[in-house]
């Protein structure tokens, strides 16, 4: 089949932009895009769809990385936007990233389809790309503290114990996303998906 050599996956990693954001608990896709644009000698910096975007190749796949800069609750625009212009499959070829409070930290999560699951980033892609077909990896940031504000605790950084685990989770992140990009995704989420 001729069309897979111009195949394309976007990966996009969902945060805030800014420093003030930076290393937050909602900011753990873009940390496991930042690890998969150094592991893959990626630079992100082009800016288009209104995001910083990286282009380079993965596991012999071609890939977009993303880190959309529209804030959190408007992932959809800046990743549907890319989509419609790399006339992609998002059932295949779009892998969306982003933390998630129902996950400890040093966990992630593999799926290939679902709801939002209160996630703003996730709803908005959703209403944006029109389904919910699409492979994400769910990163571990831990439940928010009875009585605090869920966007101060998603909003905040973790503790060193919990960012060290969180780090080593990034680096799962990263593996799930080459075994997406391989084929393997079930096996991503046999591999992931269980309680260590």
């Amino acid at each position: 089949m001729a069309t897979s050599a111009k195949q394309l996956h976007i990966i996009a990693g969902l945060g805030n932009p800014g420093i003030k954001y930076q290393h937050t608990r909602h900011n753990a896709g873009f940390d496991v895009i930042d690890m998969l644009a150094e592991k893959y000698n990626i630079k992100i910096a082009e800016k288009k769809f209104q995001a910083l975007c990286g282009s380079g190749m993965i596991q012999g796949q071609k890939v977009l990385l993303m880190k959309p800069m529209t804030f959190m609750n408007k992932s959809g625009e800046s990743i549907a936007e890319a989509a419609r212009f790399y006339k992609i499959d998002t059932e295949t070829e779009l892998v969306v990233i982003y933390d998630d409070i129902s996950l400890a930290p040093g966990r992630i999560r593999v799926r290939k389809k679902g709801s939002a699951g209160g996630h703003n980033g996730i709803k908005d892609i959703i209403a944006h790309t029109g389904t919910q077909v699409f492979p994400r990896v769910k990163v571990g940031v831990g439940e928010k503290p009875q009585g605090w504000d869920l966007a101060d605790h998603v909003l905040g950084r973790m503790s060193k114990e919990d960012r060290q685990q969180a780090e080593a989770a990034f680096e799962d992140a990263v593996s799930a996303v080459e075994m997406i990009l391989l084929g393997q995704i079930d096996q991503s989420m046999n591999n992931y998906n269980s309680k260590k």
